[in-house]
């Protein structure tokens, strides 16, 4: 029974972000309530306030949010955790292009369904810009202490290299916006992810010393 309201909560969850992300395109994101999108996701509106706490919520949920103390130990593995963001980030785009539309003429190059759609509310919009730093925040907060769990670095180092982690993967998404969406984002996060690969290259050339 439980995995059969997991399954609910999941597509429950999914239908409302899309059915959100309609009308924040059509009308702006401010001009659209919670009542709106519970009734174009043909839900509750205590369903949405349940499931994703505000409207900024909407945008900002994803899987990283939802995954257990075990699920995000495997995820970060034991070498590189850039490595995991990466391929992380490389599955959410191929699966974006995988249920691409034909072009939208107000959006150019992107597709309705690429990660542009939901991305540049990240940036165009202060309050959901405000919530995605908060996730991070907490994204780092979780990370720190498993990065540190390895005994490579101090726990302020492991505190450090969590949040670099996770605001420099921030910090390539926003320059990927900025230059229009038209490179792949694991680009940027590669690029800009480049020199904190020397913490975990130091750490294997330690080992093998």
């Amino acid at each position: 029974m439980s995995g059969l309201r997991e399954r609910w909560r999941l597509k429950a969850m999914h239908t409302i972000q899309e059915r959100a992300l309609d009308l924040f395109d059509e009308k702006g994101f401010a001009a659209v309530t919670i009542e709106e999108i519970a009734a174009a996701a043909e839900v509750s509106p205590s369903s949405v306030y349940r499931l994703f706490g505000t409207k900024e919520g909407i945008l900002v949920a994803d899987e990283f949010d939802r995954m257990s103390p075990e699920a995000l130990k495997d995820f970060l593995g034991s070498g590189d955790p850039i490595d995991s963001l990466l391929r992380a980030v490389r599955a959410y785009e191929a699966a974006a292009k995988g249920s691409s539309e034909p072009e939208d003429a107000g959006e150019g190059p992107r597709f309705k369904k690429s990660p542009w759609r939901r991305v540049r509310y990240f940036f165009a919009e202060p309050s959901v810009r405000v919530a995605v730093c908060a996730n991070l925040d907490r994204a780092g907060r979780r990370i720190a202490p498993l990065i540190a769990a390895t005994g490579e670095l101090t726990e302020t180092q492991a505190r450090v290299v969590a949040n670099a982690l996770v605001f420099g993967y921030f910090a390539a998404l926003e320059q990927w916006y900025l230059d229009g969406g038209s490179r792949p984002i694991a680009d940027y996060v590669e690029e800009g992810m480049r020199p904190l690969r020397g913490i975990w290259r130091s750490s294997d050339q330690e080992d093998s010393a």
